[in-house]
Formats: structure tokens, sequence, C-alpha cells
């Protein structure tokens, strides 16, 4: 056992010095924190504001579009100061209950409309003043992504649609710019609605009456030009505002109470999602329970990533050494089953302090961003600490690891070069996709045919039952495919050693697979 626990030893420092080994250290947390951070900055920071053009011939349209761009502001507004709060008060606002003011938890449509009946943000701000910690900053509203721009003056306002549109066509191609807010700026969108509105509606016709032609020309049509196809936000809230307005008009055409409208609109049922096995008085469903259902996957993914790289380091390893004749010079000193195992545990630890890394890192990052601009952060660690998600992680690790392994150290001990042993690779590989193909499906159907299928084919068993570990398995799928995961690793490991002992010291030509399985099954070997 001394002979291994050196092997070992060797194994990790040599790999500890290693430039990938740190990469590997440091990559998957700088990842982990970009994930999260990037999307926030690149809100906030680098989106650009996109001015537009807004043009309404029928001056009935217009103030209806602008009160729902202020509408969706005024939500950005609320989730930044409920961002605010969190940061930089002693007891936030929205956790307040003794404050009406929690119902801005949750910025929607309304509870922004609460609280711009209350003052907006001056009302929030004033409530909050006495919780604000020391030295808090003064709270900076987010920026407006969308602005209007005026009309340029050569273009005017009352001519046909289409050659309001080519003549707007320079200021698309940034050839000439539009004013905004007292500077030159370039155009992004422009609205154009017709006078004539009422020819571009679309009713329904009563049963058996013939339809009528929508095929109406370009300029009876209300048109939005925009050279970014990718981003749909503004046409598609500017083509809610202009439906809604052009349905409030409809109620009144036909004498009904458009403000009884709007409250039937606004009247909902209470539908609770509830969950059976969850203790009593805590059934209901929240979107911590939605994380922890999918969070399983994430967990298949760095395990399947995990394993993958490890094995791999294990192969260059194995290759490396007896390519170059070291492995020669360590058998002088030790027996190939030590040698063998002394790789086996040095490699482990490095995939364990790598797995540790990664874990101490994920909580750290995650505690840092919770309760901030990402809500998902403190929904995530609230799951982690709750589950049992990181001990299952590590033990289906260490096994996944070993089984593998196996298969690895046979591999590397009957080829002398990394190109030797890519055919052997390319079939484990194709073998080792499968989790992925299946990682969004079996969190679906947790306990369903295929799941179970998988859970209890030992090579599959730790990606699938890591996959499941939130919707409590079977007792019997938890023992008995852990069960037959051990039993089979240390088989694998058996036969792997008797491959290792003949294969390590061979030349030439890789053998066949079924020669490789006769060495395994051989007696006495």
């Amino acid at each position: 056992m001394k002979y291994v626990f050196l092997v070992a030893w060797r194994e990790y420092s040599e790999n500890a010095k290693t430039k990938g080994f740190w990469m590997g250290i440091f990559v998957m947390p700088l990842i982990l924190f970009l994930s999260i951070q990037a999307p926030i900055w690149l809100e906030q920071k680098a989106t650009p504001i996109r001015y537009f053009v807004l043009l309404d011939q029928s001056h009935i349209l217009s103030e209806g579009i602008e009160s729902r761009l202020e509408s969706v502001y005024q939500q950005k507004v609320l989730e930044a100061l409920n961002e605010y709060s969190h940061k930089y008060a002693v007891s936030p606002l929205v956790q307040n209950t003794n404050f009406s003011g929690s119902e801005f938890a949750d910025a929607n449509p309304r509870s922004v409309a609460a609280f711009l009946r209350k003052g907006g943000t001056r009302f929030y701000l004033d409530q909050l003043q006495p919780s604000l910690k020391p030295g808090a900053p003064v709270f900076r509203e987010p920026r407006r992504l969308w602005q209007r721009a005026l009309l340029p003056a050569g273009i005017k306002p009352d001519a046909l649609l289409n050659q309001i549109a080519q003549d707007l066509k320079p200021y698309f191609r940034s050839a000439e710019l539009v004013a905004a807010n007292g500077q030159s700026v370039p155009l992004s969108a422009a609205i154009l609605i017709p006078q004539d509105i009422d020819e571009a509606i679309i009713r329904p016709r009563p049963a058996g009456a013939e339809n009528s032609d929508t095929n109406l020309s370009s300029d009876r049509q209300i048109q939005f030009w925009s050279f970014n196809a990718s981003d749909s936000k503004l046409h598609d809230e500017i083509e809610q505002a202009i439906n809604n307005e052009i349905r409030q008009r409809e109620y009144r055409a036909r004498g009904i109470d458009a403000g009884a409208i709007r409250q039937v609109e606004q009247t909902y049922v209470s539908f609770a999602s509830l969950n059976p096995k969850k203790a009593a008085g805590q059934e209901n469903v929240s979107a911590t329970d939605t994380i922890k259902q999918w969070l399983p996957s994430g967990f298949v993914y760095l395990l399947w990533l995990a394993i993958f790289v490890i094995i791999q380091m294990l192969l260059n390893n194995t290759i490396e050494e007896k390519s170059n004749r070291i492995i020669e010079v360590l058998l002088s000193s030790v027996t190939p089953g030590e040698l063998m195992m002394g790789k086996l545990f040095g490699i482990a630890a490095v995939g364990l302090t790598m797995v540790g890394a990664w874990m101490a890192s994920l909580f750290g990052i995650l505690s840092w961003k919770a309760g901030g601009a990402s809500a998902i952060a403190g929904q995530l660690l609230t799951v982690l600490r709750a589950s049992n998600l990181v001990p299952l992680f590590a033990i289906y690790f260490l096994l996944g690891y070993l089984m593998y392994a196996a298969f690895i150290l046979s591999i590397g001990s009957v080829c002398n070069t990394i190109k030797e042993a890519q055919s052997y690779m390319s079939l484990l590989t194709v073998i080792m996709i499968v989790p992925l193909l299946t990682m969004t499906f079996i969190p679906k159907d947790p306990n369903g045919p295929l799941a179970r299928l998988l859970s209890w084919i030992p090579i599959y068993t730790p990606f699938a039952m890591m996959n499941r570990a939130a919707a409590d398995p079977p007792l019997v799928d938890m023992i008995g495919t852990l069960a037959l995961l051990l039993a089979v690793t240390i088989f694998a490991l058996f036969m792997s050693g008797k491959i290792f002992r003949i294969g390590i010291l061979r030349t030439g030509q890789p053998p066949k697979v079924i020669e490789m399985i006769r060495w395994a099954l051989r007696r006495g070997s």
C-alpha cells in the first residue's frame, strides 16, 4: 500500500503542476460567474438606446403607444428599485410586512400600476429612506432603451406612408441623423400609422358571411420599419399597445362600457399549483420548486464534464509514460497492480480537487449574487442548501470515475500513442453521449420507463440517477442501482487490472477488443 500511495502522490503532484489543471480549476468558476453577471451587465451597460420615429396620421393611437412604453420602462425602474433595496437597505422594502409596498416584490403589470398610483420612484424612495445603510449611494434610474425621436423637418407628415418610408431610408443607413433630446442620433425604427386606420382593422365575420379582402396596400396598413429584425421587443410592445387601443375603441363604438370591460379583463381566478409529495401546509409549488426540478440536469452536465476531463487526463498520462518508457522504470520498483491503483487514486485526487473547487466557487458566487440583480442566484442557493444534490454528486462522480477509469486504463495500457487510442475513445464517447441526449427529457418523466431503464444500466447509472435526484425515485431504484454500480465498478477494476498487467509492457499493434476480453477472462493472469 505504501507504493500505491507514492505512485498516487506522484500522479497528483505532477498533474497539479500543469497549466491544464489550474485552467480547469479557474475556468469553470469564471464561466459560472459570467453566466450570471454577463446578461445583467449587457442589459445595463451594453444594450444600445434605440431611437424611433412615431408618425400617427390618425391621431388616435400615439398616446396609447407612449403609455404602453412608459409602463414597460416603469417596470424596469421597479425592478431596479427592488435590487437597490436588497443591496443597500437594512430591511428591504419588499420584505417589510408593515408596509403595503411589499406588493412591489414582483415587478408585474399589476404591481407597476400600484407603484405608479402611489407616486412611483419618489414614493418608494421616501419609504425606503429610514432603513438605508449609511453611505448608500443615490439611486439612479435605468436608461430608457427606447426613446422617441422627432420626424425630420424635410419629411411631410401628411404624405403617403410609402413616400415617408422612402424618405426615412437614409436615416436608417446613418447617412443622416434624427433629433432626440437635443442631440443628433441614428434612427433604429419607424412606426407609420395611416390616417384611415379603420380600413386596416380586420373584424371577424358572422358565420356564412363572405370574408372581406384583407390584401391591403401598404399605404393602408400600419408599417413598422426596422433594420434589426433580431430584436422584436419594440415591435411586440407597439403591436400590443395598438391592438389594445383598437379594442377599446370597438367597445365604445358598440356601446359597451370600456371601463367595465377593462375590469372584467383584470378579473382572474386564483390558481394554486400543489405538489402532493410535500408536507401538509407546504404543498404550494413555487419558482424554487421549479428550479429544484431542473437543477439536477445542470449537475448531470457538470458530472459528465468532470468525468470526461479526468479520464482524458488519465489516458494521456498512461500513454505518455508508456511511449516514453517511463513505465518500465516504474515497474522496476512497483508491481503492475500497485502502479495501476496508484495512477487511479492519484488522478481521482486531482478530479476531487477540481470538483471541490467548482463546488466551493458555486456556493461562493451564488452567495455573493443572491439578493441582487439576479433573483435566480438566491433561489439556486436555497435549493442547494436544502437538497442532497451535492453529496449525491460526490458519490456518483467517484463511482462513475472509477468505472470509466477502468476502461481508460485498459485502453491506455495497450496503446502506444494517442492516435492508436482514438478508435477506442470514439466508441466510448458515443456511449457517453447518451446521458447528454436525455438530460432534458428525464426531468419531465423522472420515474418513467426510459429514466428507470437508464438507471439500471451501470454505465449510465451516475447520470440518470443524478438527473432523477429531485423527483424522489423509489427506494429500490436508489439502493439497487447504487449497489449494482458499486459491484460493476469493482468487477471492471478487477478485469482492467488483468488487461493492464498484460498490456502495459506490450508493444506493436494494439489488440482487438475480443483479445482484450480474453485477457480479462483468463484464469490466473
